[in-house]
């Protein structure tokens, strides 16, 4: 469930959407049945909103997607991964706080101007 500036990420898309990409991209790893990944999905969508602009942020089904799950070794969800120009830039395992997410993309989408 994406918010509305909250993109859906899939294995088809991802590379597209976030490897290629030339903004920052906070990738959510989450499933429908995981409690924490459900109280999450609210701070996502308001990061979603607060960074249109300078970050795409999009969530990716884990059972629909397994293929880029595995690529990218998530084996617990909630699992957040932020990525610039095609590379991890740092991954948050477990529920964090909104403030966590924001000083990492802060960090990463002012270098990226």
């Amino acid at each position: 469930m994406a918010g509305a500036n909250t993109l859906e990420i899939t294995d088809g898309n991802f590379d597209g959407e976030v490897i290629n990409s030339k903004q920052p991209v906070l990738v959510d790893f989450w499933a429908e049945w995981c409690g924490p990944c459900k109280a999450l999905g609210p701070v996502i969508d308001e990061i979603a909103t607060e960074y249109i602009g300078r970050v795409k942020v999009g969530k990716v089904d884990t059972d629909a997607n397994r293929e880029v799950s595995v690529r990218f070794s998530v084996s617990a969800i909630p699992t957040v991964i932020l990525f610039h120009k095609g590379q991890i830039v740092q991954k948050f395992v477990g529920l964090r706080g909104k403030k966590e997410f924001q000083q990492a993309l802060d960090k990463v989408a002012g270098a990226a101007k």
